[in-house]
């Protein structure tokens, strides 16, 4: 049986739901570029594709993609933490 992921506690969030690639990563880049080393940024989005982009963008900048998750029928989850 699979083990739930424990809850990493977000200091930043911002929902992006209405948003397409590329202003996903770039707004979730500008987001994180504020943000303190080791601090962790949660994105919401409902654009499918940036469920690949955000993350493979964040990690090609250093930082650390801790989750990736649907929370619902129209949404996901993804939670970053600051390189």
């Amino acid at each position: 049986m699979e083990q739930p992921k424990p809850q990493v506690k977000a200091d930043k969030e911002i929902n992006l739901k209405g948003e397409v690639c590329p202003y996903t990563f770039v707004k979730s880049k500008l987001a994180i570029e504020e943000m303190l080393p080791g601090q962790v940024l949660r994105v919401i989005v409902d654009y499918v594709p940036a469920t690949k982009n955000v993350p493979r963008s964040m990690q090609n900048e250093g930082n650390s993609v801790l989750d990736v998750s649907k929370l619902n029928d129209n949404d996901w989850q993804i939670v970053v933490r600051k390189g």
